[in-house]
């Protein structure tokens, strides 16, 4: 582990004031996934600000919608009865995230910027743009089965790993922030940026700003909603795939529809053909085969990815059929 500055803060102003005099700094909240980067030396900031005691950990329905802190603990979120009853994909999402032991230390703001999984970036050897920006991509020419299906370039194609992220997506949610030239709320479909020629920057957020809390406006809490996730093993493994469905219903006709991606981009990733093909129809197992089959549009595997196409549509067709059971008043 490389020597770093360590700063406990009481107060947001003194945390902003730490990120914005130096960019390398990194904030601290529950410390799942950075204290093994920093342990294994892939994470070298020059200093560590922990914003732990911040108050930013209220869980919170107004008239406008959901308002959850940046700080509040997954395992809180999950079990929110009002989350549970009203934002299910929440709820489901936050469920297959990680262990009951993780759930209970990770944040929602954290669990939101933790860091790719890809095999290459968190070695601490192998070329890898992100940790050493012009070194390479060796998943290019390595094992890439997790590979990015959207939005890949030839400097990286590294996956987002977050359960949370694509459900908020489906929702859509908002980040809520704050930083050196005040308060601001980022859309999470650009909280993410993809990777490009600089995927060492992954979100949009700038030196100093630290995120408060995230919004889910009240309209969500009447849509249909699901999440659905395929991986290796049934506790503490991130996706293969996953997916994340909202749908406006009004007398069983779909007239919007959001299905979100994950483990398949270098973030959230919106299905935008598969949302458009249901739009005006009702949804059945037929349709949700064919929006499954739809989602699939414009994926570009390279070698050992292409596997996951087939299981990306076998995944949104799920959630389709969780929101379909949903409609039919069918709680399994």
């Amino acid at each position: 582990m490389q020597p770093f500055a360590y700063h406990k803060v009481r107060d947001a102003e003194t945390a902003i004031a730490h990120g914005a005099r130096d960019p390398q700094t990194i904030f601290l909240a529950g410390g799942t996934d950075l204290v093994q980067l920093l342990e294994d030396g892939i994470s070298r900031p020059q200093g560590v600000v922990d914003i732990s005691a911040l108050p930013f950990d209220a869980i919170a329905t107004t008239i406008d919608g959901l308002r959850i802190g940046a700080l509040a603990k997954l395992a809180d979120v999950a079990d929110h009865a009002e989350i549970r009853a009203r934002y299910p994909a929440i709820a489901a999402a936050l469920g297959e995230t990680a262990s009951p032991m993780v759930r209970n230390m990770a944040t929602m703001g954290g669990n939101l910027l933790q860091r790719t999984r890809c095999l290459y970036f968190r070695d601490g050897v192998s070329p890898c743009n992100k940790r050493a920006p012009g070194s390479g991509c060796s998943a290019r020419l390595g094992h890439d089965a997790q590979a990015a299906l959207f939005g890949a370039s030839e400097a990286c194609v590294a996956t987002h790993p977050s359960d949370l992220a694509v459900a908020l997506l489906a929702l859509d949610a908002e980040v809520l922030v704050v930083g050196p030239s005040g308060e601001r709320s980022i859309p999470l479909d650009r909280l993410h940026r993809l990777p490009g020629e600089t995927p060492w920057i992954e979100s949009d957020l700038e030196p100093g700003e630290v995120i408060t809390a995230i919004f889910v406006p009240r309209e969500a809490a009447g849509r249909a909603q699901a999440y659905a996730k395929l991986r290796h093993r049934a506790s503490f493994e991130w996706p293969l795939v996953s997916a994340a469905v909202s749908l406006a219903l009004v007398e069983g006709t779909i007239e919007d529809a959001r299905i979100a991606l994950g483990a398949v981009a270098h973030k959230p990733w919106r299905a935008e053909t598969a949302e458009r093909l249901l739009i005006g129809r009702r949804i059945d197992d037929a349709l949700a085969r064919e929006a499954g089959e739809a989602a699939t549009d414009g994926a570009r595997p390279i070698a050992e990815n292409a596997a996951k196409i087939p299981l990306m549509a076998r995944i949104v067709t799920r959630a389709l059929q969780d929101c379909a059971r949903q409609q039919a008043g069918d709680p399994s």
